[in-house]
């Protein structure tokens, strides 16, 4: 592959990524933050009832939620950005007869699911005064198991999609590649630990609107980087007006990065 074609991808991939993070910084600030400062009042409140101290913070609130929240999001939007820009230079012209645009969607689409939607139905996010501080090194741990395995597996399912195509065709051989995925982490779900640690106090609206801004916040950052990153690759690999044939991969230079 040529190198100054993947590192123009990677450059955008991360700028694709930054814009992504901006875009989930608003949504995270705008709904998010309104329901951590409720569960913190409410952990206080309980702190209180209970004469126990709060103890003095080492960063304060308002940092946390405006340098704080700014600099985890978008740190994180410029690193998937990249590590996506990197996959999509194996991806392209491997995954069926799929121009820039469509390949960065699918990639997005797949990494919002896999990455993020999949570990989330079996360990979702818990605001705070949720959940037992002994077992957060174990939750945060299976956490990023179910991530591991849920992406490990959805590589497995695309290669055993591949090989079977020939002999099932690719509808079916996708069928069978995805029922198989769902299998494997249904079991993963079953034999896994669960957690609940809701208190009976602890407002269930609140909960599932934290749990819901949570989601919204990963749904707006790989939906913005799938499009604007589509459209950051097709202008580098498909110059020209002639942007049509970027949906069949016709294009000598398309080619030549997907070789």
């Amino acid at each position: 592959m040529n190198s100054i074609s993947v590192r123009a991808l990677l450059v955008r991939g991360m700028l694709a990524g930054l814009v992504a993070g901006a875009l989930a910084l608003a949504v995270a600030y705008f709904l998010g933050e309104s329901r951590v400062d409720a569960a913190i009042a409410l952990e206080e409140a309980h702190s209180h009832s209970h004469d126990h101290g709060a103890g003095e913070e080492l960063v304060s609130r308002g940092m946390q939620a405006t340098g704080g929240l700014a600099t985890g999001v978008l740190v994180f939007g410029v690193a998937v950005g990249g590590i996506a820009a990197l996959v999509f230079c194996y991806a392209l012209g491997r995954l069926g007869r799929f121009g820039p645009r469509a390949t960065a969607a699918l990639i997005a689409g797949a990494a919002l699911l896999t990455v993020y939607i999949v570990p989330f139905l079996k360990y979702p996010a818990n605001p705070p005064a949720v959940g037992n501080p002994d077992t957060i090194g174990r939750r945060t741990a299976l956490f990023f198991l179910m991530v591991a395995l849920s992406v490990l597996l959805a590589v497995a399912a695309v290669i055993l999609g591949r090989r079977l195509a020939p002999r099932l065709g690719n509808w079916n051989a996708t069928i069978a590649a995805a029922a198989g995925y769902v299998l494997v982490i249904g079991l993963a779900y079953a034999f896994l630990p669960s957690f609940n640690e809701v208190g009976k106090d602890f407002p269930a609206s609140l909960l599932w609107e934290f749990r819901l801004a949570t989601l919204a916040v990963q749904v707006t950052l790989w939906t913005t980087f799938g499009l604007v990153f589509g459209y950051l690759t097709e202008r580098l690999l498909v110059p020209g007006p002639d942007v049509a044939t970027a949906t069949d991969g016709g294009t000598k230079r398309l080619a030549t990065v997907a070789g």
